[in-house]
């Protein structure tokens, strides 16, 4: 039996949908990850992965040069990098993979660079499903030679990594690429909720229109959710989303660029938190549609699974 080859040991803060799925392809690359999450349930999950658990931040630092951050919020990105910079290591490379304003990012880089270590800027694009079987890609942005560095170690858990240049060019990127995941998100159900009101089977839309001109990856991941009618084994929750939704918000309305696309999907996405469909996929703005179009399926069967 051909033995994995152990690449060295890599730190993950943050075990959710996105850094659960960093930690378990990076584990299974052959590295040695230690990880830390407040949450108790997905510390076990992961332990149980072969991730090795830390007690807290501080310790993931101590363990580990290279660091991997996918964080909620922007709280929860300072404490972190609080606890970092308190750790009393010798310089670390701390990966910052979250959605974050480019003015939490920039605090968070003055904080660890004053404490003797390096913060790269590098958002990844691409849904949870996606970043389960590695097909994300990373936008990378800061110390090139850092980056440079570390390609065999983004190479465990994305398809691609891309030096944007200047630390913050990858988050502006990752907004940009975010603002055409909300419109064709929304698109995809419009379309879907168009075909069923006309009459057409929703599987029969989606079939039709992925081997069509219309066709978009947004399609391809959301819609076979949306012609299911379920949403609760999420890969984006809707309540993360609207995150990322104002930040993109902000950061177009800061530097006068238009956005009328893009704001005329944010009603669709509020009326799907307010129907109940925070903690679904954001594919659950079809069911928003649907409603408003009078539409009534049959309910999927009842084998709705716990979340995490």
């Amino acid at each position: 039996m051909r033995r994995r080859r152990r690449r060295g040991s890599v730190g993950v803060i943050g075990l959710g949908i996105m850094g659960g799925a960093f930690a378990r392809n990076l584990r299974a690359a052959g590295w040695h990850v230690v990880g830390y999450d407040i949450a108790p349930a997905r510390r076990r999950a992961l332990a149980r992965a072969g991730v090795e658990i830390a007690a807290d931040a501080g310790e993931v630092a101590r363990r580990a040069p290279v660091i991997v951050l996918s964080l909620p919020a922007p709280a929860a990105l300072a404490a972190t990098v609080a606890a970092i910079a308190k750790a009393g290591v010798t310089r670390r490379v701390v990966i910052e993979a979250s959605t974050f304003a480019l003015g939490d990012k920039a605090r968070a880089e003055a904080v660890l660079r004053k404490a003797g270590h390096v913060l790269l800027d590098c958002p990844v694009s691409g849904t949870g499903l996606q970043a389960m079987t590695k097909d994300i890609v990373i936008y990378a942005s800061g110390d090139a030679k850092e980056i440079k560095k570390l390609r065999p170690l983004f190479g465990g858990f994305a398809r691609a990594v891309h030096d944007l240049g200047a630390f913050g060019n990858g988050s502006r990127m990752k907004y940009v690429a975010n603002l055409l995941v909300a419109v064709h998100n929304v698109a995809s159900a419009e379309a879907l909720v168009l075909g069923m009101k006309a009459g057409l089977p929703p599987q029969l839309v989606f079939d039709q229109v992925r081997i069509g001109a219309g066709n978009s990856r947004v399609f391809e991941l959301r819609a076979p959710m949306m012609v299911e009618g379920r949403y609760d084994e999420p890969t984006m929750r809707i309540e993360t989303w609207q995150k990322d939704m104002n930040i993109i918000g902000g950061f177009a309305k800061a530097i006068g660029a238009p956005t009328p696309l893009f704001s005329a999907t944010r009603p669709v996405y509020v009326a799907a938190m307010a129907s109940g469909h925070a903690a679904d996929d954001t594919a659950a703005v079809c069911a928003v549609l649907e409603a408003k179009a009078g539409i009534k399926r049959a309910k999927p069967g009842s084998r709705r699974r716990s979340r995490r």
